[in-house]
């Protein structure tokens, strides 16, 4: 089974699906190599004038894969930190790409997935998607994705929702700012496409220097993200291989409560 199936209508429409339906589109090593190597592919394709990423089955994407989890356990603090860099390589990919971008979200999004999301352009969910921040639940952060995170859905709900590791909704994603629209599974289909053809009717080259613009007001870029990428993936190596780390991915890995639950 392909990790990654990508396919390109006639308008030069490229809709990326994750396909590991069976462990919920979690991403792995494969998974991001794929990932990543499509959207640089992409990038350089003038053929192309949009990307859409979506997931396999009823699920956008649970974040990191527990098979993969399991292989860092024992990793050390370099080979973390190399690991990171490498998802922070896919994140950088799709947030500064040069074609505009659509998550399509068809269910559930947490961690590494709620980061693909915020690194897009658009964003459209079903209403009974759920999303979380998990991380410090197994003593990590969000550290990677926090960037894009927290330019998402701002400082304030980042507080909350990086600290409380919380599930939420739908509607609050939508009210947050993570989404900008909800719909129907049956509907998804149909929204995506009108949010495709809107984007489609501006010129190929205004839709990039529109979203150059943006980075550039905004004051971040490609080159200042990369700085930003070495200091989160030397944040979370640090943290992995850390004990309290150790014993939060321990403890998620034997589905038993961290030893820092009390109740």
């Amino acid at each position: 089974m392909h990790t990654l199936i990508s396919s390109t209508d006639k308008r030069g429409v490229l809709t990326l699906c994750m396909n590991r339906e069976q462990v919920h589109n979690a991403f792995d090593a494969v998974m991001i190599q794929e990932l990543t190597g499509a959207l640089k592919a992409a990038d350089k394709n003038d053929a192309l004038r949009m990307v859409v990423i979506t997931g396999a089955g009823s699920c956008f994407s649970a974040g990191a894969d527990l098979n993969w989890m399991r292989s860092l356990v024992n990793a050390s603090e370099e080979e973390n930190e190399r690991d990171a860099l490498r998802l922070a390589d896919l994140m950088r990919s799709l947030n500064y790409l040069s074609k505009p971008t659509i998550a399509k979200i068809n269910g559930a999004a947490f961690g590494g997935g709620l980061g693909l999301i915020a690194a897009c352009d658009i964003a459209v969910c079903t209403d009974d998607a759920r999303f979380g921040l998990t991380e410090a639940r197994l003593g990590l952060v969000p550290a990677v994705i926090s960037p894009y995170v927290i330019r998402c859905i701002g400082e304030a709900n980042a507080r909350r929702y990086f600290l409380s590791g919380e599930r939420f909704d739908s509607q609050t994603a939508y009210d947050i700012g993570l989404v900008q629209q909800t719909t129907t599974a049956g509907q998804l289909d149909d929204v995506v496409e009108d949010n495709i053809k809107r984007v489609l009717k501006g010129g190929p080259l205004a839709v990039a220097h529109c979203k150059q613009l943006i980075f550039e007001i905004a004051g971040h870029s490609v080159e200042s993200q990369k700085v930003t990428d070495k200091l989160t993936a030397r944040l979370i190596a640090g943290l992995r291989v850390s004990p309290e780390g150790q014993e939060g991915l321990a403890a998620f890995l034997e589905k038993r409560k961290a030893d820092w639950v009390k109740n």
